[in-house]
């Protein structure tokens, strides 16, 4: 019998305010773009093959998805995903 194997969870908690608010930009933008397609979270569950609980926390805000979560919800919603990275203002002393 082969071991079961790990699996890295989807989503994980928001916990510093560069995090929150990548989480609040994602759980809008995941939003806007279901709503936008009049899909509830039930049938973007569906269509990612999670459960709506995940979806809700991802809309919410509460927790961060993953890389692969993201990607997934992406694909489903025919939307692209996209990251940019954009050098510091010198004097912001942020993380």
């Amino acid at each position: 019998m082969r071991p079961l194997q790990k699996t890295a969870p989807a989503t994980a908690p928001a916990t510093t305010e560069p995090e929150r608010d990548l989480a609040y930009a994602i759980a809008t933008a995941v939003h806007t773009a279901r709503t936008r397609r009049g899909l509830t979270q039930k049938q973007l569950a569906e269509l990612t093959h999670t459960k709506q609980p995940r979806i809700s926390r991802v809309e919410s805000a509460s927790e961060l998805p993953t890389l692969r979560t993201l990607l997934k919800i992406s694909e489903a919603l025919g939307v692209q995903l996209q990251v940019t990275l954009t050098e510091l203002d010198p004097g912001d002393t942020s993380p």
